[in-house]
C-alpha cells in the first residue's frame, strides 16, 4: 500500500478466515498488522478447531479454553520439498511417510464420491486405523534422523518444524470434519496474488480495508457457487429497500442469498 509519510509502496498484511463447514471466507486488514494483537481480536472469542501454518503468533492461542490448535501437513511437507537438493535421500523417505496420510485422505473422498455424501465418521475411522500408524511411524523417523543432519540445515530445519508441532499436525485424525492440512485457506489468497500484480498497491488504510470487504464476498460467493455479478447486480437493486425497511441484511450475504428471479 502506499505510504504518504514515507512516500513509498510498503507491505501490508491481510488476515484470511475460512469457515470449513459454511464455506465462507473472510478476509481482514487492519493497518497492514500481522501482530498477536490483531489475532486476537479476530479469534479470542471463537470457539472450536484452529487450523493454521506454523506463524508462531497462533502459539498464543493454546491452552485457551474452547480452542483446539491443529496443524498444517502442507507447510510441513513443503520444508522437505525445500531440502531435497540438500538431503534427497531423507527428504523422500519423510515426504513418502506424509504421502501416505494424503493416499488415506484420498481413499476416505472417493468413498464419499461413491455415496454422493459426506461420512465423517468414516474419514475419522479410516484415519485412526491408517494414518495414525503412518504418523507414530514417522515420528520414530524423525527422532532417528534428526541426530544425523548438520545444524541449521534444510533438513534439520525441516525435521525439527515438523517434530515440533507433530502433536498438532496429529489432531485431524481425531475429528473427520478436520482437514488434513490448511488448502483451502491457501487456495482463498490465491487472487490476492494475482490482483496485487495487476493493480500493485492500494492507495491507503482505508483502501485496503475495503479491498479485504469486496474481497470476502467475491470470495464466499465463489464458494457457494454463487454468480458473483448476478448476485452483485441483485443486492444494489434491493439495498435501498432493506435501508428504508430497516431489514436484516444477513439474507443478502452470498451464503443466504436466493437470486430474486429464482423465487
Amino acid at each position: 500500500m502506499i505510504d504518504d509519510e514515507k512516500h513509498r509502496a510498503v507491505k501490508g498484511y491481510v488476515w484470511s478466515v475460512v469457515d470449513v463447514m459454511a464455506g465462507d471466507r473472510f478476509f481482514f486488514y487492519e493497518h497492514g498488522s500481522r501482530s498477536t494483537r490483531v489475532a486476537m481480536g479476530l479469534l479470542k472469542d471463537f470457539r472450536g478447531a484452529i487450523q493454521s501454518d506454523g506463524y508462531t503468533v497462533y502459539e498464543h492461542f493454546e491452552g485457551m479454553e474452547g480452542k483446539k490448535i491443529l496443524g498444517c501437513w502442507a507447510h510441513a511437507r513443503r520444508k522437505f520439498f525445500e531440502a531435497r537438493d540438500e538431503n534427497a535421500k531423507l527428504a523422500n523417505d519423510a515426504l513418502f511417510y506424509i504421502r501416505q496420510l494424503y493416499d488415506v485422505e484420498a481413499k476416505a473422498d472417493a468413498l464419499d464420491a461413491a455415496d454422493g455424501r459426506l461420512d465423517y465418521e468414516r474419514r475419522k475411522a479410516l484415519r485412526k486405523e491408517e494414518s495414525y500408524p503412518e504418523i507414530k511411524k514417522f515420528e520414530t523417523w524423525m527422532e532417528v534422523n534428526l541426530l544425523k543432519c548438520p545444524p541449521k540445515s534444510q533438513m534439520e530445519e525441516a525435521i525439527s518444524y515438523t517434530y515440533k508441532i507433530l502433536k498438532k499436525l496429529s489432531l485431524y485424525v481425531t475429528d473427520g470434519r478436520y482437514k488434513i492440512d490448511d488448502s483451502m485457506v491457501e487456495n482463498s489468497i490465491r487472487p490476492l496474488a494475482i490482483g496485487r500484480k495487476n493493480y500493485l498497491f492500494c492507495g491507503d488504510d482505508d483502501a485496503a480495508q475495503r479491498a479485504a470487504v469486496v474481497y470476502s464476498l467475491r470470495a464466499t460467493c465463489k464458494a457457494h457457487g454463487v454468480n458473483e455479478r448476478a448476485w452483485l447486480e441483485d443486492v444494489l437493486r434491493r439495498l435501498p429497500e432493506y435501508e428504508l425497511g430497516r431489514k436484516d441484511y444477513d439474507d443478502l450475504l452470498p451464503g443466504n442469498w436466493v437470486a430474486t428471479n429464482n423465487r
